[in-house]
């Protein structure tokens, strides 16, 4: 006897005879968005949430998420609906973890085994309906309905989903008594799970995924699971299947026939038991490739190529977007799918198969393998052509939640170039790209992370990254002595490859400068180096000229914008003569008097060996690095001082003028005219603020 019964399956409750029960209750969740926030706070509060760093430091981390998130909560939208069952306020949670606190998640950890675990913990081995003689398990049952709306809201771009559509997936093929009872099953105990009713304004007779994901989630494992088949797919298989199984038992019949009755015929039905399942293993092939075919396609899709990246995507549906609410009327922006090709990759991956078959939802070894060798034709290959910035950081995730190493170092061997620019390094993305690439340790010929959020402890992720570098790009970083102090070790390192490094934009400073002369002293690898506008002044400067006698192989140096005087920028150029490989030292945009300016312009690289790059004038004739600079002023102004710019921009135009008077060269002078006159046009632009 039983005082109390609990059950998370409704239908169970109708079973029991009324006599027997004296009260039923429900138990809907946290309606309290109160209790929600408190579950929030508590879970992300945790000790060890955020790893290394300050413990004021994640403490703040920790309370602007809670903040973010309960903002979010709020606003009464779908999250809110979402966060109503407890489990979802979990998977939040997890979810938070994987994307901010990247160093205490296990390396192998990723988004689609978050999804995963979070169905089993939810639905482990159930059946459906004991009483069934199918015995078909809950998540197989979700798995070819839910799944089914899922992809087609997917193929469609559809979130929102009416009466109708609901009946067009779970009813139009219903045929006996025993697959209704099964819908009915449903209905009762997992469609409010997955599915809940809209809260936007003007479509609340619709329904949504609860999560947002999980649709992208079950579309991929409809299709994965080979759910999505013609009806001569189906046929095939299941007769496949029944020709197999009865082939071996009458196999044995024939041979001992043959035996005692060696007929001509028996050979050639024995071997046209065997054509069946071959033949019909022919078309499982062809299945395969279409799975993978359909995960390159969405995945490599052109009109995604300037959304954000996918982990974008994620954090902002969980913590909303700052900013003034969305006007009712305003159109809403196109839906995106792109989690749902990296999910297909997801659930093909070992760790994730071996749960999906404790939830009865089998994906064999070796149809995993064939998927995997067909996408190499079609996902590789795709790749090959240029990705923008935030497509590519969603194939290096695609590649991380694979968790294939094999495929994975197949993939990466042909990425030669990587650019990530303007892309958001969180710690996770860089953990993603640092583990993706160490698959291989193929020499990469540029990677650009400019303007992407870097800060010492990214530089240190990356570290076995960049070292295989030979063009690395970091400008717009905010990278301070910190950040240089690994730089140094970066360039110090015996393996280091690096020959051209960009640090232009960054705050270096003074103490910057000095960890990266004492790279400069040590390395054998650099070349050309930039330090444009990052803060040197003369003592930085100093400390460059200082070690650059020890280096034997920089050619070019870069030193503009740094508020460098006579002083430090003819020690500079004294040192760089003596340099037996540095030709060219960039000095333009500093604070050069006339006197120095002279100096410099007595330069001869034949005589001295060195180029040294001032002004847009060459003596009496135009430099002929004048369109260079201009290109330089005209790509960094958004984050140079634009009146400082402009000071410096007039002192270039006075010298030009100065310069064009002093000869009487027609042809000079019409040079001079010209770039006087794209001077004057920069200077105008800048004046209107079209610049």
């Amino acid at each position: 006897q039983a005082s109390i019964i609990v059950t998370t399956r409704p239908s169970a409750v109708r079973r029991i005879p009324a006599k027997y029960v004296g009260r039923y209750a429900e138990i809907c969740g946290f309606s309290d968005t109160n209790l929600q926030k408190l579950y929030f706070q508590m879970r992300l509060s945790q000790p060890g949430c955020s790893g290394e760093g300050t413990r004021e430091g994640s403490s703040a981390e920790q309370e602007n998420l809670v903040e973010m998130l309960s903002r979010n909560l709020e606003r009464h939208n779908q999250i809110t609906a979402a966060c109503f069952l407890p489990s979802y306020c979990w998977l939040v949670c997890t979810t938070l973890h994987f994307l901010y606190f990247t160093r205490t998640v296990p390396p192998t950890q990723t988004l689609t085994g978050i999804y995963t675990s979070f169905l089993r913990l939810n639905f482990s081995g159930e059946v459906l309906d004991s009483t069934d003689p199918t015995n078909i398990s809950m998540m197989k049952y979700v798995a070819k309905t839910v799944g089914k709306l899922a992809y087609q809201g997917v193929m469609s771009r559809k979130t929102c989903f009416s009466e109708d559509d609901l009946q067009q997936c779970f009813e139009v093929e219903m045929k006996t008594e025993s697959e209704l009872n099964l819908l009915e099953v449903f209905r009762s105990d997992v469609f409010r799970f997955f599915l809940s009713p809209c809260v936007q304004p003007g479509k609340e007779h619709t329904f949504v995924f609860t999560i947002p994901a999980m649709q992208e989630y079950l579309a991929a494992l409809y299709v994965v699971l080979g759910e999505k088949k013609t009806l001569a797919q189906r046929v095939g298989k299941e007769l496949s299947e029944v020709i197999g199984r009865v082939s071996e038992d009458v196999a044995v019949v024939l041979n001992i026939i043959s035996k005692v009755l060696p007929l001509r015929f028996l050979p050639v039905l024995f071997n046209l038991l065997k054509i069946f399942p071959r033949y019909f293993s022919r078309l499982s092939g062809k299945e395969r490739d279409a799975i993978a075919h359909t995960m390159a396609e969405e995945l490599f899709k052109e009109e995604d190529y300037y959304n954000d990246d996918v982990l974008d995507q994620i954090n902002s549906s969980i913590l909303g977007v700052e900013g003034p609410m969305r006007h009712p009327d305003e159109a809403p922006d196109d839906e995106v799918f792109e989690l749902f090709p990296i999910f297909m990759g997801g659930i093909l991956s070992r760790r994730n198969r071996a749960i999906l078959e404790q939830l009865g939802c089998s994906i064999k070894n070796l149809a995993a393998f064939e998927i995997a060798k067909a996408m190499k034709k079609t996902v590789i290959r795709k790749s090959h052509k240029g990705l923008p910035p935030s497509e590519l950081m969603d194939y290096l995730f695609f590649l991380h939640e694979f968790q294939n190493e094999r495929f994975t170092a197949e993939a990466v061997r042909s990425l030669r170039t990587i650019s990530l620019t303007s892309v958001k390094m969180t710690p996770l993305k860089c953990s993603v790209l640092a583990s993706v690439m160490s698959t291989t340790c193929h020499e990469v010929e540029e990677l650009n992370l400019t303007s992407c959020n870097l800060d010492s402890s990214s530089l240190r992720t990356l570290f076995p990254v960049l070292l295989r570098c030979k063009a690395l790009h970091l400008q717009l970083n905010s990278l301070g002595s910190d950040a240089c102090k690994e730089i140094r070790d970066l360039l110090l390192h015996d393996k280091c490859v690096v020959s051209s490094l960009r640090l232009a934009n960054n705050p270096v400073g003074e103490q910057g400068a000095q960890f990266l002369a004492e790279a400069l002293a040590g390395n054998r690898s650099l070349t050309h180096l930039s330090l444009l506008h990052t803060g040197l002044g003369d003592r930085g400067a100093e400390a460059i000229a200082q070690h650059l006698a020890h280096n034997q192989h920089l050619q070019e140096l870069n030193l503009g914008y740094n508020s460098l005087t006579d002083t430090a920028a003819l020690r500079v150029v004294e040192v760089a003569k003596k340099h037996q490989a540095l030709d060219k030292v960039h000095l333009y945009f500093n604070d050069i008097s006339e006197d120095g300016k002279r100096a410099l312009h007595s330069l001869r690289m034949d005589q001295d060996g060195v180029r040294a790059l001032v002004f847009l004038t060459a003596g009496t004739d135009v430099s002929d690095y004048w369109s260079h600079i201009l290109n330089v002023v005209q790509r960094n102004l958004p984050f140079w001082d634009r009146e400082r710019v402009r000071q410096h921009l007039t002192l270039l135009l006075q010298d030009l003028e100065s310069s064009r008077s002093q000869t009487a060269n027609p042809w000079r002078k019409a040079k001079f005219l010209r770039v006087e006159s794209e001077v004057k046009k920069m200077l105008g632009k800048l004046q209107d603020g079209t610049l």
